[in-house]
């Protein structure tokens, strides 16, 4: 559980900023002490950055010199915040530059902006941490605590207090962003949701168009739509209390169709349970399929604690995932503040660092069939790798939102898909790697091994990114990589591109190229 910290005073915008000055840019080049640990960040180790600079910035400033000498040298530059991408997104041979915003982690309130200010290299649980000790307050973000907020808001973030409060970027009031113009100079811009804003459009592209693909954030700004007050009512307050639930089915006494009803199960629930005002949009919960050699099956629940049909609730979700299972499940709860539990760090892979993945969006469960495919890829005698399919509960307040309001378009969905796999050895790395494609290939083969867009799906998450998308070879969808991301969204995604990045200078393996 977390401890108690000291407290400490809000600072304005240009008082950060000046403090923020006062120490200068960092850069580290191969030879140093220092370079190995700081290439090795990644959360997948397959993908090993190799720069001939890194770059340890503290403000907006800093990484407009980092730009201008890249571009000055014409060398590749990328970023990176938490360094959790998934994908070769960030750690690639072709990037000669690294700006790491990993110093920029400072949470104030700026009076002027009447918004939180975050920098960029802030971690989300560092973020939790001084919104709830000095106001009381919170933003909707993600589950794992040691992420960045750079990329998990550029693209969209969603999280525990998801259904009751929507996405992170609900919230998301401004951002600063270092673009290079079209005369290859840098420059720094401030973009915010004001109707009246010039580049209100560079803002919204950075409400889950994806980090990295228009220029470098620096830092956000958040304020609730509408609200109004003090700073202590500018955004949600979480629950004072939250209860956390682990339930467990064990593999070695599932059957195939114990296996299929529990999924099923799963799948009509949310489909029932996930309009806006549901009784149930205080609760998030992930069902977490590992594969069989794991040894368990597992659903996460994360309730507010302090309502009075809380224990009702809880109870009854659980009996209607279990109806038919012909398991008993172990049922294991918890409970907390709301900080203690949204600080506990998530679980590691270990030496098991070599990952594959894959995400989407379901509006509708998957099918008989589409949960056969997962049971015998789960299965497989022949894989050793930690497979996982991952649905997590999305939906209700997330889905009042215009799928056009925000960069990211899916606001009718009910539950969030995540594959992964995870493995130790470089040498299996091709039949790993496999495992991932042919498990996505069989549950979505009527969509070209993608969930393309249609009455069931809604195609891919950025923050989810496989760049697979990409390849012709396995993405038969018909639908282009960029569509299945964006949807309709994609048209205005890249005019912003045009606009404010017009020599694709921020660039990686799922960013837009100019037009």
């Amino acid at each position: 559980m977390a401890g108690a910290t000291a407290g400490f005073t809000a600072l304005s915008s240009t008082t950060a900023q000046a403090a923020a000055q006062v120490d200068p840019e960092v850069i580290v080049r191969p030879g140093d002490a220092r370079y190995a640990e700081l290439t090795k960040r990644g959360y997948n180790s397959r993908f090993v950055a190799t720069p001939d600079e890194i770059w340890l910035v503290h403000c907006a400033s800093q990484v407009e010199k980092a730009v201008n000498k890249a571009l000055a040298n014409n060398q590749r530059i990328t970023v990176r915040s938490g360094g959790h991408c998934f994908e070769s997104l960030v750690d690639n041979p072709q990037f000669r530059v690294l700006v790491d915003t990993s110093e920029m982690k400072s949470v104030t309130f700026d009076p002027a902006m009447n918004a939180f200010a975050v920098q960029a290299g802030a971690r989300l649980g560092e973020v939790y941490k001084a919104l709830y000790e000095g106001w009381g307050v919170t933003v909707p973000g993600g589950v794992c605590p040691e992420v960045g907020v750079g990329g998990h808001v550029s693209g969209g973030g969603y999280g525990p207090l998801s259904r009751r409060y929507g996405l992170v970027v609900d919230h998301l009031y401004a951002v600063e962003v270092v673009v290079a113009d079209k005369g290859g100079k840098a420059r720094t811009i401030v973009a915010t949701r004001d109707a009246n804003d010039p580049n209100r459009d560079l803002w919204w592209a950075h409400s889950g168009g994806g980090g990295g693909g228009f220029g470098i954030v620096t830092r956000f700004w958040f304020r609730t739509p509408g609200a109004t007050g003090s700073a202590s009512s500018l955004l949600p307050k979480p629950p004072a209390r939250m209860r956390k639930t682990i339930v467990t089915w064990p593999w070695a006494q599932l059957t195939e169709a114990g296996f299929t009803r529990l999924v099923m199960n799963h799948g009509a629930w949310h489909a029932a349970n996930s309009a806006p005002g549901s009784v149930y949009q205080t609760m998030h919960s992930s069902l977490q399929l590992h594969s069989s050699v794991a040894g368990t099956v597992q659903l996460e629940i994360r309730m507010d604690a302090t309502l009075a049909d809380t224990a009702k609730l809880h109870d009854d979700y659980i009996g209607a995932l279990s109806a038919g299972v012909g398991v008993q499940p172990t049922i294991d709860v918890t409970e907390g503040t709301w900080l203690e539990i949204a600080l506990e760090p998530t679980a590691s892979y270990g030496s098991y660092s070599r990952q594959k993945s894959m995400g989407g969006h379901l509006r509708k469960p998957l099918t008989a069939t589409q949960v056969g495919a997962v049971y015998r890829s789960l299965t497989d005698p022949n894989h050793y790798g930690v497979g996982l399919v991952y649905l997590a509960a999305y939906g209700c307040q997330i889905n009042t939102v215009s799928s056009s309001a925000r960069a990211i378009p899916q606001r009718d969905s009910i539950i969030k898909l995540w594959y992964s796999n995870n493995w130790s050895e470089p040498a299996t790395d091709e039949t790993e790697v496999n495992w991932l494609r042919t498990l996505r290939k069989n549950v979505h083969g009527a969509t070209g091994g993608f969930p393309a867009p249609n009455d069931q799906q809604d195609g891919g998450y950025i923050n989810y990114p496989d760049i697979d998308m990409r390849d012709p070879a396995q993405n038969t969808s018909g639908v282009p990589w960029y569509s299945l991301i964006w949807k309709g969204n994609y048209p205005r995604l890249q005019q912003v591109k045009n606009t404010y990045d017009p020599k694709n200078v921020f660039r990686h393996g799922l960013s837009l190229d100019p037009s």
